[in-house]
């Protein structure tokens, strides 16, 4: 497989970059939806001493996702008699997910520079973790969680859709091994 896409599929860059944001992704959705519902205090900085440096890790995958397809390679072309309003759609939930992984990420940090808890969190010292409520960004994470969540069921549904559907082979774009 070609590091770089064709106009039917994505070149191995760009499904290994897809890849291992989603599970990052996942991962932390994961883990911080279960923090912000530990009441125990040591459990929750245990999940946020990974969560907090996976999520810089994601938005670091995202820009170079970013990157690789506007300056480097080329996306496939889009599904060929795919209804203009299901073309639209795929557009912008791609989009939002883009949006929502960089907000979160934006506010992840904003919530460590203000709340303090960057020492905590990164194990330099023992302390007790801040209400991280207190603090403007944690709304904002928080409402991102919830829409990226719903973007990544919304993304799954569509890709089943093709494939068990349409059985277009639009998910055969996304994997590494055969034609398509």
């Amino acid at each position: 497989m070609a590091l770089r896409g064709t106009a039917q599929r994505y070149g191995a860059v760009a499904v290994v970059l897809h890849w291992l944001s989603a599970a990052f992704i996942l991962g932390l959705l994961a883990a911080g939806f279960v923090a912000a519902n530990t009441t125990d205090p040591a459990t929750k900085a245990a999940i946020l001493r990974l969560h907090a440096p996976a999520g810089v890790l994601v938005l670091a995958l995202t820009v170079l996702r970013l990157v690789w397809w506007l300056a480097i390679d080329r996306r496939p072309a889009p599904v060929a008699d795919l209804p203009v309003l299901q073309t639209k759609a795929a557009k912008a939930v791609h989009g939002l997910l883009y949006v929502a992984i960089v907000v979160l990420a934006v506010s992840g940090i904003a919530l460590m520079a203000l709340s303090g808890a960057r020492p905590i969190l990164m194990g330099e010292v023992e302390a007790v973790l801040p209400n991280f409520w207190d603090f403007p960004p944690r709304r904002v994470h928080a409402v991102m969680a919830w829409l990226l969540a719903l973007l990544v069921v919304t993304h799954v549904a569509a890709a089943l859709y093709h494939q068990l559907i349409r059985r277009d082979g639009v998910m055969r774009r996304m994997t590494l091994g055969g034609t398509g």
